[in-house]
């Protein structure tokens, strides 16, 4: 008898929970459910005791319009309205009359949000929310860099996440966004660069000490000493921003996130030909580059610098210090005495004082084939005719030391 009076009980609040007027949905308000059935057109939802919710099937679908669920997945999506009996979801945020109520849930839950950059401003853009609500991403917020063009971001749609909302504002920002993106592209990177390897990039901005360059996701830094073989005064002589480059990658530190990378590396080492470029003997004319106390550096040719030691400026003449014969961008003829190709040396006598060296030279070999001739004693002339050669050439020589 207490069994069936039990069952009538049970089945009483079954029947009423079961024709119990469902509770009313309220537009925003968030539902997670399975979906139950695919149309070409929408996507079935189940709602518990409140029926079916429809979403429509293009929100589903990527880019390409390949559909990203099948029947039985999850699904986040919010209570729009109800047309005929049938509710309608939406798994945008921000979109149709609940929009604001969306938003809010989007901040506190702190789920992400697609919006379209409308304008720039003071201190950050204008970005306008699907649905029409209206934020602001602060320039600091935005993860781009300080030299680069803001105006290229109008009319870009980007994912934010909003980090302050009320009444009267919302406030958005891509810094984890950015710097997500950018550890999944380190991941990528990680596997797949080398020291030693060269790669293609692009300039992203120019500094005094050299470049920042874009290398795939990540920048690198090319510093002006690995720019040229040859020495740089600017970097902006040699590179603008954008400019797309071959570099090599000097050293990877990817704790400390730091890329070394080198532009000259990727050109021809000047001194593999240095002896077919500047054989020894041969005249060159080259600047002057640096001058030390043991000698001056004079420039040949882009990276190669050769070397006057103190001892060979002033020929005959004791000079204490290079700058009191040259000055520091002067062009000066030198004759190039040796080349050390591996050691990366060149060693420079000046053009004038090696002539008159070869001159005296040639001198003394003519006076000496003379006196070891046997008619050479009967020659007297030939000795006065040396001496005149040799006061001529100590009269022109200090004649230019004055």
């Amino acid at each position: 008898m207490e069994t069936t009076m039990e069952n009538e009980e049970n089945f009483a609040e079954m029947f009423e929970q079961a024709y119990k007027e469902p509770t009313r949905m309220e537009p925003g308000q968030k539902v997670e459910a399975a979906i139950v059935k695919l149309t070409p057109e929408w996507a079935l939802i189940e709602v518990g005791g409140k029926g079916e919710g429809y979403i429509a099937i293009a929100e589903l679908k990527d880019a390409e319009g390949n559909l990203l669920v099948r029947e039985g997945d999850k699904v986040r999506a919010y209570f729009l309205y109800t047309e005929e009996g049938e509710m309608r979801f939406t798994t945008k945020i921000g979109t149709g009359p609940a929009a604001r109520a969306q938003i809010l849930d989007a901040f506190k839950s702190h789920l992400p949000i697609e919006g379209t950059v409308s304008k720039e401003m003071k201190g950050g853009f204008e970005i306008t929310i699907s649905g029409g609500l209206r934020a602001f991403c602060p320039f600091s917020q935005m993860g781009i860099r300080r030299d680069e063009a803001k105006e290229a971001y109008i009319g870009s749609t980007m994912i934010f996440f909003i980090i302050e909302c009320d009444r009267r504002d919302i406030v958005l920002s891509r810094k984890e966004i950015v710097e997500k993106e950018r550890q999944e592209k380190i991941a990528v990177l990680k596997e797949t660069l080398k020291e030693g390897q060269k790669i293609h990039g692009v300039v992203t901005s120019i500094q005094k000490f050299g470049a920042f360059v874009d290398i795939g996701g990540v920048e690198g830094l090319l510093p002006v000493s690995e720019l040229a073989w040859g020495r740089t005064e600017k970097v902006s002589d040699l590179l603008t921003a954008g400019q797309p480059v071959e570099v090599l990658i000097k050293s990877l530190d990817w704790d400390n996130r730091r890329i070394s990378l080198s532009l000259k590396d990727t050109l021809p080492n000047p001194w593999d030909t240095a002896d077919q470029k500047w054989p020894n003997g041969s005249y060159h004319t080259g600047k002057v580059s640096r001058l030390a106390p043991f000698g001056a550096f004079i420039t040949l040719g882009d990276g190669v610098d050769g070397l006057i030691h103190v001892s060979r400026l002033g020929g005959e003449k004791r000079i204490n210090h290079p700058e009191d014969v040259l000055t520091v961008g002067q062009s000066i003829e030198v004759r190039v005495e040796n080349v050390d190709t591996q050691n990366k040396r060149i060693s420079l006598i000046p053009a004038e004082i090696s002539r008159e060296q070869d001159e005296t030279a040639a001198t003394m070999q003519k006076y000496q084939k003379q006196q070891n001739e046997p008619h050479a004693a009967a020659e007297e002339p030939a000795m006065g005719s040396m001496g005149e050669q040799l006061k001529r050439q100590m009269e022109k020589r200090n004649k230019i030391d004055k």
